[in-house]
């Protein structure tokens, strides 16, 4: 293929073809040269050594080209639109064949295409790779790597690809003399320049739009000085807008990184001294961490960063013997002045439930903590025990004084104005029954010959209320079981506990008379009723509540104490009755 035809190139001809020893396509070449692509070398063969570059016209010997025949091959042959098509191939502008040369003459052999447009004897044709003649193909040649759109002739036969056939292709090339340059693109008002759209601010160029500020445009003439002071206040604004977005990038970075080395590197914020003067309380509640107490503290503005709280408790000796509990603070206080004061007995303000205590005595400290009227807890207490967290196995005894009995678990508690008594409450039914659970009262029991976790609670009661120490509990609890098995000779059934008494008369007597205790008809009075109370009689601890769960088995039924402080223990009235007049002797004297 020519480089600005559309015609297939030169090729030899076949012996066999009708136009054998013709001129070739526009008499460009004869037999034995080849003409190659435009500006490109002729191809020889060995055998057929070429004299000149274009073959004769006629028998005369008349050169094919002058300077005539040049201006019609790429002038006239180039002003024809282009009509192409494989299969016999047309040029001209009415789709005839174009005959090349100035009158359309005819030599030895007729040339196919001519200036008048008249058709040739015989017009080339591809059909399926073959020449028309119906010859048979010839070997085809190699490609010539170097000739990248395959201009050149294929071979004898070779069907050679159409690179402009399809309707998607780019159109085949022109020569120089006939190439225009692209239209440019319509010029508007926010045409940014000769620098194809970056900014004139970025491009270099001058003030009058230009590449170097001269007033001469590159490529676009005198257009390039229409709207110039606009562009001018563009390009102010456009490099304001640069530094606003680079300074923002800056700072942001600069601050995210100071924050970054802050929290990695840097010490945490922190008060100095040890306060302002002004007092807060601070309830902790129970398994609260550091991290959890030091956010409580800040929230109340006592220190002013979680982290330096949590360095200060780690950094004291005793920080992690910090329990919950109400702790009366002050404002804007160090970190480290922080933990040394909740450390100490003076910022503890918990409310104390000792073991043993009855609820009745319960209820009053609860009303003085909140601050509210007294009788306010017990009421609750009464309208709303079954609402207070109790488990299955408490709820809907017979003859019971009090529900919560047994359940306001003796502890430290944070209590302190403006809270609710039903929430206080909520809180001592949780431990306790948190404090069961662990222990396993539910399923020692059964064991124990009892018929349920409420009579082993009720049973822990009755030792914490008779024992006077922690030593006597594992005793105190085999007293109890042993006067309840049935058959006992010792007692008959009977507990005969002082403690039952006093707690349905909601006293601590010591000097009650037999007749008193023997003729008073109650449900809790273990001299007139067989068994246990109906309930406990008070808030048993851990101790007594390991002793009920874990007695002895010495055989003892009888105890007394002397001194208040220790219990004597023995196995037979005879001996029970030497210890009491003993004990009676020391009180006449």
């Amino acid at each position: 293929m020519t480089e600005y035809g559309r015609g297939p190139g030169s090729e030899p001809w076949h012996p066999e073809d009708p136009l054998y020893g013709d001129g070739g396509w526009g008499g460009q070449q004869d037999q034995q040269d080849r003409q190659p692509p435009y500006g490109g070398q002729p191809q020889r063969y060995p055998e057929q050594p070429s004299q000149q570059q274009y073959g004769d016209w006629n028998d005369g010997g008349q050169s094919a080209y002058g300077q005539e025949q040049q201006y019609q091959q790429y002038g006239q042959q180039h002003e024809q639109p282009y009509d192409q098509s494989y299969g016999g191939q047309q040029y001209g502008a009415e789709g005839q064949h174009q005959q090349y040369g100035a009158e359309g003459q005819r030599g030895q052999h007729q040339q196919q295409y001519g200036a008048e447009g008249q058709q040739g004897r015989h017009q080339q044709q591809y059909d399926g790779g073959d020449w028309g003649t119906g010859g048979h193909p010839q070997a085809p040649y190699a490609a010539d790597p170097s000739d990248p759109y395959a201009q050149q002739a294929a071979g004898y036969g070779a069907e050679q690809p159409d690179l402009y056939g399809t309707p998607d292709a780019y159109p085949p090339p022109e020569p120089p003399g006939r190439r225009r340059k692209e239209p440019e693109p319509p010029q508007t008002d926010w045409d940014p320049g000769p620098d194809q759209g970056e900014h004139a601010f970025f491009a270099g160029g001058g003030e009058d739009g230009t590449a170097d500020g001269t007033g001469e445009g590159r490529g676009r003439g005198d257009r390039r000085g229409r709207g110039g002071k606009g562009r001018k206040r563009r390009n102010g604004l456009a490099c304001l807008v640069v530094c606003l977005v680079l300074g923002g990038g800056v700072a942001g970075v600069g601050y995210f990184g100071y924050q970054f080395y802050q929290e990695r590197f840097g010490e945490a914020p922190d008060f100095a001294g040890d306060g302002n003067g002004e007092q807060v309380t601070i309830t902790v509640p129970k398994g609260a961490g550091g991290y959890q107490i030091g956010q409580l503290l800040k929230d109340a503005g006592v220190v002013k960063s979680v982290d330096a709280f949590v360095a200060a408790q780690q950094g004291n000796p005793q920080g992690k013997s910090l329990q919950d509990g109400v702790y009366t603070l002050e404002k804007e206080m160090s970190a480290k002045s922080a933990v040394e004061l909740m450390l100490s007995p003076k910022s503890r303000d918990n409310l104390v439930i000792a073991e043993g205590k009855r609820n009745a005595d319960i209820y009053q400290l609860i009303d003085k903590r909140l601050q509210v009227k007294a009788g306010t807890t017990a009421q609750v207490a009464r309208d709303e025990w079954k609402n207070l967290g109790l488990p299955d196995w408490a709820l809907n005894h017979k003859d019971v004084k009090d529900p919560l009995e047994g359940f306001l678990y003796p502890s430290s508690y944070g209590v302190a104005k403006g809270q609710k008594p039903e929430d206080v409450l909520k809180e001592m039914v949780a431990r306790a029954t948190e404090k069961y659970e662990e222990l396993g009262v539910e399923k020692k029991a059964g064991e124990l010959g009892l018929d349920g976790p409420w009579q082993l609670i009720t049973v822990a009661s009755l030792v914490q209320a008779e024992g006077t120490s922690h030593d006597d509990f594992r005793k105190m609890a085999e007293v109890v079981y042993n006067r309840l098995k049935p058959g006992n000779t010792e007692t008959n059934g009977m507990l005969q506990f002082d403690s039952t008494y006093n707690y349905i008369k909601n006293q601590s007597e010591t000097d009650l008379t037999l007749k008193e205790l023997r003729t008073y008809d109650n449900p809790y009075n273990t001299y007139y009723y067989k068994g246990l109370p109906p309930g406990p009689i008070g808030n048993p601890g851990e101790e007594a509540l390991k002793g009920a769960l874990d007695p002895t088995h010495d055989g003892w039924y009888y105890f007394v104490s002397t001194d208040g402080k220790t219990s004597k223990f023995t196995k037979t009235n005879a001996d029970h009755q030497k210890l009491v007049d003993e004990w009676k002797a020391s009180r006449n004297d």
